[in-house]
């Protein structure tokens, strides 16, 4: 089954395997620790003014990360028609089985890197926090990365992939605004379920990040093997492609 959407450059097709593929790889996204530890250390320490120092961070998380996509996008989009799709199928099937490997040999405990906290609680700290999130965190990056190299391998045209790609960053921060939402609802009655996650995520395991990493790296083979092996049967959550 395919959706047929007209875009800049001509009709072309928008499968259900492409939307599922890179709505499955914004789900994988929705678990980045970054996000969720900022989102709970300002519900947590600042409740009064959570919203709109929430709003500035998951804003600028969302349009730094849209932005970029659009950057990629037409860099590579430039780049695949030199490259013959066998060549770019394989190199997306290199990069798969890379990520599923490197999935077993994430570090026991994460290294050094920029603070996820807060140094103040002002709309500009907010707005640089949101830019360090994008600027540190690409080892979390890897399901944003995949789906990228996912629309751009499917030839998506510009008015295809644009909303693809501003439904995966709205996606990507979607557990900020959940977690919002349940401090509003429920108040502090939930300050002590918070604080344990909070509690979890410092402590620096790799079985979240390990998973992630193996999943996406699954999904970016799979994509691959449709288009090396289109006589092969693959079987994804969103249906079947034969």
């Amino acid at each position: 089954m395919l959706l047929r959407l007209v875009g800049f450059q001509g009709e072309t097709d928008l499968s259900i395997e492409t939307i599922g593929a890179v709505l499955g790889l914004a789900l994988l996204d929705t678990l980045s620790p970054t996000v969720i530890g900022v989102t709970l250390f300002l519900l947590l320490a600042r409740p009064q003014r959570a919203g709109a120092l929430l709003a500035a961070y998951l804003g600028s998380v969302a349009i730094a990360y849209f932005g970029l996509g659009v950057l990629l996008m037409f860099g590579l989009g430039a780049l695949v028609p030199a490259v013959d799709q066998i060549v770019w199928a394989w190199g997306q099937g290199a990069l798969g089985i890379g990520l599923i490997v490197g999935s077993y040999y994430i570090p026991a405990k994460n290294p050094e890197r920029a603070s996820s906290r807060p140094q103040s609680f002002t709309m500009r700290a907010m707005l640089l926090l949101g830019l360090g999130t994008w600027l540190f965190e690409f080892a979390t990056a890897v399901p944003y990365f995949g789906a990228i190299a996912i629309m751009t391998s499917a030839g998506l045209a510009l008015a295809q992939w644009a909303p693809l790609l501003g439904v995966y960053v709205a996606i990507m921060v979607l557990p900020g605004v959940l977690l919002y939402l349940a401090w509003l609802a429920l108040g502090e009655r939930m300050r002590a379920r918070f604080e344990r996650w909070q509690e979890k995520l410092a402590s620096g395991s790799r079985t979240a990040l390990s998973w992630m990493i193996w999943i996406a790296g699954i999904l970016i083979l799979l994509g691959a093997v449709d288009t090396l092996f289109p006589q092969v049967a693959v079987v994804t959550p969103w249906g079947q492609r034969s």
